[in-house]
């Protein structure tokens, strides 16, 4: 056998145990990680389980922060491969320091603390700026549609559910009647105490349509009439810059008679997306619209939002708030790039 070979034993025994700092170079993602988790304000989170009952010891909070941002920040945010890298990734192993949390209690760890580590983002965020990551020399804005969690066939348009209405309340009577002499039918045939489920079935879904059409339809005109007594209240505050001229143009619609858009939308699912196109795949999808702003100097996302407009016009404005809310300061001599679609007149 040729000994030119190095020596590979799988079966080898550590004569001392190994060290997790040897394990990983030093300009790893995973220890800057660690080092800025070190650095945030975790007393939400001890609070929260000084408040459990007893039973076995959570893991701690500072790792878990650890490992679902390092997860995240590489693109794994399942929780059951967040958990299988546990056990087959250098880096993961080091991150949750050799321990394999069930993705179950990734999961929940994640849902229990959803908005403190909302908070957290926003402390990376100072951070990063502290750290001279963040330049606010030149940043730049682009918007993408995120898919929601909700099919464009269970989306209808406000004109639709009108019409679905009127004929699903025909049909519902129509099978109300059809019940009522099927009925008397079958009490006759099977005896009284003989149940049909057919009719009834089919008269209880439809039943349970109607009142998801009807539901939705109210959403509708709920918007419909907020956003008539905002265009009222932006009128009269105009008319009072104006030291009481009258401004021009229609009067805007009373609120109680605002009624919605025939083509407007509201989806079943996820009543809070909106069908766009998609520029990747150039078809209409139910989604968000994603906006970002990120640092031209380590690329760092200072304002991140989303939206239900399938536009980016009038985004501009929202997104330098964005920025001025999650930053000490905006500097006077910004650039700020974005592309024609933000144009407005």
């Amino acid at each position: 056998m040729s000994t030119r070979y190095k020596a590979c034993n799988r079966e080898q025994q550590y004569l001392l145990p190994p060290s997790l700092q040897d394990w990983l170079p030093e300009d790893h993602l995973a220890w800057f990680i660690i080092d800025v988790v070190d650095q945030l304000d975790l007393s939400g989170f001890h609070e929260f389980y000084s408040k459990s009952p007893k039973g076995q010891p959570p893991f701690d909070p500072a790792m878990m922060v650890c490992l679902l941002l390092y997860a995240y920040c590489i693109g794994v945010p399942s929780s059951r491969k967040i958990e299988k890298r546990t056990r087959e990734d250098v880096a993961f192993r080091v991150v949750a320091a050799n321990q394999e949390p069930n993705f179950r209690t990734i999961s929940n760890f994640r849902k229990d603390h959803l908005h403190l580590m909302t908070d957290l983002f926003l402390q990376v965020l100072r951070l990063c700026q502290k750290a001279g990551l963040v330049k606010l020399g030149h940043v730049a804005l682009d918007g993408s549609k995120v898919k929601a969690n909700a099919s464009k066939h269970k989306a209808m348009s406000y004109g639709r559910m009108l019409k679905r209405e009127a004929e699903l309340e025909r049909e519902i009577w129509k099978l109300f009647e059809r019940a009522e002499a099927e009925d008397q039918f079958e009490d006759t045939k099977y005896g009284a105490d003989e149940r049909g489920w057919d009719l009834p079935g089919e008269v209880r879904f439809r039943s349970k349509r109607l009142k998801t059409i009807r539901k939705a339809k109210r959403e509708l005109e709920n918007e419909a009439r907020e956003a008539a007594q905002k265009k009222a209240r932006d009128r009269a505050e105009k008319t009072k810059k104006n030291h009481g001229k009258e401004p021009s143009g229609p009067e805007p619609p009373a609120p109680k008679d605002a009624k919605p858009k025939s083509e407007a939308q509201k989806n079943f699912t996820d009543p809070d997306s909106r069908i766009m196109k998609c520029s990747s795949t150039k078809s209409f999808e139910q989604c968000y619209n994603g906006q970002a702003v990120v640092d031209e100097a380590e690329q760092v996302i200072v304002a991140a939002a989303l939206t239900q407009r399938a536009d980016d016009k009038g985004e501009v404005g929202n997104m330098l708030v964005g920025m001025a809310c999650t930053l000490d300061h905006i500097p006077s001599g910004i650039r700020f790039s974005a592309d024609a679609g933000y144009f407005t007149n």
